[in-house]
């Protein structure tokens, strides 16, 4: 099989963004603040194509991701705070930089070990916020967030433990408190079993649906 042209095909959308941002009344008119929405949109649809293992439906929405991506880029490259060819290059020293198992001389046997490399290293980066939840983003959905806080604390040896069963967790706590609980550990043990919960739950809601639509 012969290697697929990345770049001749990475500059024909490339130009195509460009011809749709002069072009297009709908794409002149949108800013990062009006895209991102579309963004978040896509790049859940992407994680719902990868969760039902359908090859051709991810290549459809890894493609409308990557319009996103330069979409965006182009948007910093019209007021001069950077390009298409800057972010790859920041990522691409990003990635060097938090691979120092296989770009340095850091060992690394399991994936455990990289990601408190990762993390310990992402902490130490000029700009970050400090602390063990530096630039988590509050604005995640609620099992995401949890999901990442618990990442974060087991990389800086404080694994997250519920302090009893999940049967007797409801007990002395008002309604809120308790189900807040119980999700925690519910995600902790998404966690544990490598599963993405917001995946797993929307999965478990579209089973009870598709089951509710065939009785009716």
């Amino acid at each position: 099989m012969p290697e697929p042209d990345v770049a001749a095909a990475v500059a024909a959308l490339d130009a195509l963004t460009r011809r749709l941002r002069r072009e297009c009344p709908w794409d002149r008119e949108q800013d990062e603040r009006s895209i991102v929405p579309h963004t978040v949109e896509e790049a859940y649809e992407l994680a719902d194509a990868a969760n039902a293992g359908d090859d051709a439906k991810l290549l459809d929405e890894l493609g409308d991701v990557l319009f996103q991506v330069h979409f965006l880029s182009l948007l910093l490259e019209e007021r001069g705070a950077g390009d298409m060819a800057q972010v790859a290059e920041h990522c691409r020293q990003k990635l060097i930089r938090r691979h120092p198992h296989v770009f340095g001389d850091v060992e690394a046997r399991t994936a455990g070990e990289v990601l408190r490399n990762w993390d310990e290293i992402k902490r130490a980066e000029e700009g970050r916020e400090p602390g063990i939840f530096g630039d988590v983003p509050e604005n995640l959905p609620s099992t995401l967030y949890a999901r990442k806080l618990l990442r974060r604390a087991s990389s800086a040896g404080r694994d997250w433990e519920p302090e009893r069963p999940l049967a007797e967790m409801a007990e002395g706590l008002d309604g809120f408190d308790a189900v807040g609980e119980l999700l925690l550990a519910a995600v902790a043990e998404a966690r544990r079993l490598k599963v993405d919960p917001e995946l797993a739950l929307r999965a478990a809601a579209e089973r009870f649906r598709n089951e509710i639509e065939e009785d009716a």
